[in-house]
């Protein structure tokens, strides 16, 4: 398996080993989730017209395929709340971050956003080793973050919202469609980082309690292109079908080692739970037509506010540019922060903590519901299929927006995983 390039090998394993050290922590009964009662709040700069959010997004590296377009949704949402009046009374400033796919990066440009800056509020991150490097610069300098992407779950955190799908709402709808289609042998294939090994270690936890079987399980270094190996083994294992947690450009290489190999939709499907409509066009349609993801929401989702929504992104981006649900979930987000603001009365982030439960958002998802406790949010779990033109159609969705469970209290299967 070929590595990466010296430069980008060496910023990883930094990150991973930045990334132990917080675990360690973690592990030895330090507490991570609440910040150190010595920690002052970091100052937020309303003195002028305008408010300041920081923007913090990998626009280089392996993980720019995904999150360059997130930060464009952000940018969209900003300019319609300005269009209408902004926040308060203020203007939104938004100061743009690259956090360059590399961990240590983010939790710099975290600091100087929240330090130098006197952001009110930060929106952004991808992978979960991004989120867990920053998590305790926002605690410690009490202010809040904004994450727009499903993830592995076992985590809140004071400073943190999260807008994308917890567990509950997006990996267990996507392993029940595919015990409902009696799909029960399974290959796991994920990047070597934090989501990919904790949701697996889940998926095996829901396998065991629902006679599913787990027939093998790889990992390639986040942004490795060489999947000929994986392919051939996943193509031996004669599994059903393959959940992937493969994140970045390394879908690109592994689909099209999959085609290679002889493997289609038909014969061993693949549901993906990081791959968009986005990365749909990058990896390549013919690479994925037939394959199933798990979302919460896709570009042909039907209702006005994603008509507005998928209308209002093209005629800035360009009509060829789809959306995606990290998109949507981002766009959503400066919205809730919005309103939790207004409801306030204030950039305070403990004020507006406070105000948060409750606060609903009519989305380009459907509505979308914010749990105060966890400060995660009700999602709609969907399935979708890619199609022929590149776009993802539902296949299934759960009917109602599904309460957040990021602990999975409410399954017996999963105690003793967090």
């Amino acid at each position: 398996m070929s590595s990466l390039p010296y430069i980008h090998r060496r910023r990883f394993l930094a990150g991973t080993a930045a990334l132990a050290a917080v675990v360690a922590l973690s592990a030895c009964g330090a507490k991570t989730d609440a910040a150190d009662s010595s920690d002052k709040a970091a100052k937020i700069d309303v003195s002028g017209d305008t408010v300041k959010v920081g923007l913090l997004n990998s626009l280089s590296g392996t993980m720019a395929i995904s999150e360059v377009t997130v930060r464009n949704s952000l940018k969209l949402a900003i300019d319609e709340i300005n269009a209408s009046g902004g926040v308060l009374g203020k203007k939104i400033e938004p100061i743009s971050e690259d956090g360059a796919s590399d961990w240590p990066t983010f939790a710099e440009k975290a600091t100087k956003l929240i330090k130098e800056d006197g952001v009110a509020a930060t929106f952004g991150c991808w992978t979960s080793a991004s989120r867990k490097a920053v998590k305790p610069v926002f605690e410690k300098n009490k202010s809040l973050l904004f994450y727009p992407v499903q993830y592995e779950g076992l985590e809140e955190s004071p400073y943190i919202f999260y807008t994308g799908a917890t567990t509950n709402q997006q990996i267990i709808p996507g392993l029940d469609y595919l015990k409902s289609q009696g799909l029960k042998k399974l290959y796991l294939v994920g990047s070597d980082y934090v989501f990919p090994r904790t949701a697996n270690k889940e998926i095996r936890a829901y396998a065991k309690a629902n006679g599913m079987t787990i027939l093998g399980e790889d990992y390639a270094p986040l942004g490795s292109t060489e999947f000929s190996t994986i392919a051939n083994k996943v193509k031996a294992s004669k599994a059903d079908a393959v959940f992937n947690t493969l994140n970045g450009d390394s879908n690109v290489a592994f689909f099209k080692e999959y085609k290679s190999a002889g493997l289609t939709a038909k014969s061993m499907p693949v549901v993906s739970v990081s791959i968009a409509e986005e990365e749909v066009k990058s990896i390549g349609t013919q690479y994925l037509e037939g394959q199933l993801t798990a979302w919460n929401y896709y570009q042909t989702t039907e209702g006005a506010a994603n008509e507005k929504f998928v209308k209002a992104y093209k005629a800035e981006y360009g009509q060829d540019k789809p959306t995606s649900d990290p998109m949507e979930a981002a766009y959503v987000s400066v919205y809730l922060w919005k309103t939790m603001v207004e409801k306030a009365k204030s950039f305070d982030p403990e004020k507006v903590k406070a105000a948060s439960d409750g606060i609903t958002f009519d989305a380009p998802e459907g509505k979308v519901t914010i749990d105060g406790a966890s400060q995660h949010i009700y999602k709609t779990a969907r399935i979708g299929k890619v199609g022929s033109d590149g776009l993802i159609e539902q296949v299934w969705d759960s009917g109602k927006p599904i309460k957040p469970d990021p602990y999975l209290k409410g399954y017996s299967w999963a105690s003793g995983l967090s």
